[in-house]
């Protein structure tokens, strides 16, 4: 094989495309397909996240931890006022009143030093249904003045200003006999047991539910009640429910006017009432050794109207109660006149003891129509009025009032 034949041959083997033995010709697309096949695509770039750095994770940390630090601490404090830890010994008085919602409640608490998170505690009461108004039927707080301290925990706080407490704080009151409403309210106002406001409403207003009471006054005038609040003494709670309070002296007279007292007067034809009214003017005229004649003196007046009296009773404390003072005016306009007015005054006119209602139910049986305080600090009892004028000049103490 001369050279010439040797390069022709080696360009035949180079392109086997060009010969005549089955090579498949290709088309410019199969060609270009064919040459890119063995090219690498270029691969998408992934983003790198950002890492932090040493600086970064430790300042993280740093939060994190002081996230769950302050988080735990103030938790601890919320825990410790919640449950009574770690406070300073400290004893209060914590007054309610009716109608006292949650949150005037942890007013008071937290003025009076025994709570320190109000908000707290206003939770803490959601949780535990402790919800309504002091007073409410439901309510778990009851209006008075509770002796609380800071050893007790956020329930045994709600707990000591129930009803059954034993830290509600109580007063004793010695009602005298012959005191007035009016005086028996102010007592009860100074003594904390409810205000002379609340007690005058409640007696007016609320239909306590004691037969004797019916008829007495309508509703509307605080003066019903007057001689139906037994002179006694009584143990009151401070910040007590003025209806409980006046509820308490009225039971007190319906277990001392006793249902043979009651019939008594039924068979005179008369009324308790009459016989409370009667009792109070024996009570304001007695010397305390007398009840039985004073009452005979007013029930012949009352029942006597051809008398000399002519069915006016003539009692001086009916105008007293009526205007106040000491200085009797007989010409005063009022109902309780009775120089002017005949029979009963419209109430009686002060609270009377168990002895003035015995004798106004019971009097002794007399003649006699006047009577009238001697020299000797005793009444003299006479059976006409020329008696009682003859009596009356023969006394210093008279002539020293003219």
């Amino acid at each position: 094989m001369s050279q010439e034949e040797y390069r022709n041959e080696g360009r035949q083997e180079d392109h086997p495309h060009n010969s005549g033995h089955g090579g498949k010709r290709l088309a410019p697309s199969d060609r270009s397909s064919s040459a890119h096949e063995g090219e690498h695509r270029p691969a998408r770039r992934r983003k790198k996240r950002k890492r932090l750095g040493s600086w970064g994770i430790l300042i993280y940390v740093v939060s994190v931890l002081g996230a769950s630090v302050l988080l735990a601490g103030v938790g601890w404090m919320w825990a410790n006022d919640v449950l009574a830890l770690n406070k300073a010994p400290l004893t209060a008085v914590v007054e309610i009143k009716e109608g006292d919602t949650v949150d005037q409640v942890a007013d008071k608490l937290k003025e009076a030093g025994l709570i320190e998170y109000k908000f707290v505690f206003k939770l803490f009461c959601s949780f535990t249904h402790v919800s309504g108004q002091a007073g409410d039927d439901d309510a778990k707080i009851t209006p008075g003045s509770y002796e609380l301290n800071t050893d007790m925990d956020y329930r045994a706080l709600i707990s000591s200003m129930g009803s059954g407490s034993s830290n509600r704080l109580t007063t004793t009151v010695t009602i005298p006999e012959g005191t007035t409403e009016a005086q028996i309210f102010e007592m009860l106002e100074k003594a904390g047991v409810a205000t002379m406001e609340d007690l005058n409403e409640t007696a007016a207003n609320y239909d306590f539910k004691f037969s004797f009471l019916k008829g007495v006054l309508p509703l509307g005038d605080p003066k019903r009640l007057e001689g139906y609040l037994f002179p006694d003494t009584y143990e009151f709670y401070m910040g007590e429910d003025p209806v409980s309070v006046l509820n308490k002296m009225i039971l007190r007279f319906d277990q001392i006017f006793t249902d043979e007292m009651r019939q008594t007067m039924t068979d005179k034809g008369m009324s308790v009432n009459d016989a409370v009214i009667i009792a109070s003017m024996i009570e304001k005229e007695t010397d305390g050794s007398d009840q039985g004649k004073i009452s005979s003196v007013i029930y012949n007046r009352l029942l006597n109207p051809t008398s000399e009296t002519a069915g006016y009773l003539n009692i001086d404390a009916t105008i007293l109660y009526a205007t106040g003072g000491t200085v009797v005016d007989v010409n005063a306009d009022t109902p309780y006149n009775t120089r002017t007015n005949k029979g009963l005054p419209p109430t009686a006119i002060c609270c009377p003891g168990v002895d003035a209602l015995k004798a106004a139910v019971n009097p002794d049986s007399t003649n006699y129509y006047f009577y009238a305080l001697g020299d000797d600090g005793v009444h003299h009892f006479f059976t006409n009025y020329s008696q009682h004028q003859s009596f009356v000049a023969s006394q210093e103490l008279y002539q020293n009032a003219s």
